[in-house]
């Protein structure tokens, strides 16, 4: 079995967890933004915005480079593997139970069949 990082997958499924943050990420994904383009853009201040970039920072799934008075946002070297093989052995499990279920239900109907033509 894999063994996960604990703080690792915390850090980010807690940046992962605020919608600004998602959309953050998907702005970076288009083309770096400096934090003040990413502020506008979310009608947020430049302090609540730095906030966010740096919950994502920690996490390693953004970096800055500051150039003068421009402090500029890119996607972090992180590319989330561990994070998707965490919740694909969720997705995996929840599978095979909803087909059990469903073959459950199956068994149900056919037998709920039967016994209604055995009443008539």
């Amino acid at each position: 079995m894999v063994q996960y990082t604990g703080t690792h997958l915390d850090a980010s499924f807690a940046a992962l967890s605020d919608v600004t943050r998602r959309g953050v990420l998907e702005q970076l994904v288009r083309a770096d933004a400096s934090i003040t383009d990413l502020a506008e853009k979310f009608r947020m201040t430049l302090t609540g915005m730095k906030k966010h970039v740096g919950v994502l920072e920690q996490a390693g799934l953004v970096t800055t480079e500051k150039v003068g008075r421009v402090r500029t946002c890119k996607l972090g070297l992180r590319r989330l593997e561990e994070e998707a093989m965490w919740i694909e052995r969720y997705r995996q499990l929840w599978e095979a139970r909803f087909d059990e279920l469903d073959k459950v239900v199956e068994g149900l109907k056919r037998k709920e069949k039967v016994d209604g033509r055995r009443k008539k």
